[in-house]
């Protein structure tokens, strides 16, 4: 079972409030996963068809529920794709056009309604129900652990955008995408999909992905830091080779002996210890000295052979 099938199957659990909850949820699914055919005068049927037994399993029990309406399941699978597929049929019958106004599909003498009617949504529990029904019905959501987001495609810009208010009531933040002519809601923040899911019911999920989020967070942080020490010391080796090889043109230019006691000090410790970083160097000296200090007296050695350099040449 995939991750967003999981999510569904939670959802489908969620017991809605009130009969408003319940009808705000079966409209959103019949709304998105359904096909509404006219047949002239006032006769409709409707064709819901979902790969997810979790949302055939609530469309036909809220319709049950809520309505005296027939309603036939056929189950098929695909051979191609190893999916099962399931196909709810409400044909014409005595109330059904009835029912999909209570829905707020149809919209009486103005037929398909274009968005989601306010008093569907306005009881308590039925707003959080609706979007609900919507994802069930058009949601996906990836697994935390590799690259997240969550979506709901729905077809129509001023029901989408309806659906984008929904949302933003329950504390999430998305943004509207249109793909294909139709629209994606899409939810990429952890926050914001914590947030949805909470809003939904799917308290489980919630704490997985907050779960799941820390432990990246976690994962993330070690692996700044371990990359950040491995740059550190790849700048620290570098540098040690030039060093090295300063004090190789010093020991030709003036000779190690030469020199004053300071760098000669510096000289023969960065010898000695050519893995360390100039900070940890200067701490092996007697009295130890600083990465200040030692970085001047790179400086003033690197003057001295480059002034020893320049009086050679001709």
């Amino acid at each position: 079972m995939s991750f967003t099938a999981e999510v569904k199957d939670e959802l489908s659990r969620v017991e809605a409030t009130s009969h408003a909850a319940e009808l705000a949820q079966l409209s959103a699914l019949v709304r998105i996963c359904g096909t509404l055919s006219f047949h002239g005068s006032g006769r409709y049927s409707i064709r819901v068809a979902t790969e997810t037994g979790a949302v055939a399993r609530t469309v036909i029990k809220l319709t049950h529920k809520l309505f005296d309406l027939e309603t036939s399941l056929t189950v098929r699978r695909s051979v191609l794709h190893k999916t099962r597929n399931y196909l709810i049929e409400m044909p014409v019958q005595e109330g059904l056009d009835a029912d999909l106004v209570r829905l707020g599909i149809l919209t009486p003498g103005r037929g398909l309604t274009s968005g989601i009617p306010a008093a569907l949504v306005s009881a308590p529990g039925a707003l959080a129900a609706y979007v609900r029904g919507a994802f069930m019905a058009g949601g996906f959501i990836a697994d935390p652990r590799g690259e997240f987001h969550l979506e709901i495609a729905v077809t129509g810009e001023d029901y989408a955008s309806d659906l984008v208010r929904l949302v933003s009531a329950l504390g999430a933040s998305a943004r509207l995408n249109r793909r294909r002519g139709a629209f994606a809601i899409y939810l990429k923040s952890y926050d914001d999909v914590s947030a949805l899911l909470r809003g939904m019911g799917a308290l489980r999920t919630a704490r997985f992905v907050d779960v799941t989020r820390a432990k990246k967070s976690v994962k993330n942080d070690v692996n700044r830091r371990v990359n950040a020490e491995m740059a550190n010391q790849a700048r620290s080796s570098g540098a040690a080779v030039e060093q090295l090889e300063l004090i190789d043109r010093a020991e030709r230019e003036l000779g190690l002996s030469a020199l004053p006691p300071a760098l000669r000090e510096f000289c023969l410790a960065r010898r000695a210890n050519p893995e360390l970083s100039l900070a940890a160097l200067g701490e092996l000296l007697d009295p130890p000295v600083s990465k200040s200090a030692m970085y001047h007296r790179v400086l003033r050695l690197q003057a001295l052979v480059g002034e020893a350099e320049k009086n050679e040449r001709p």
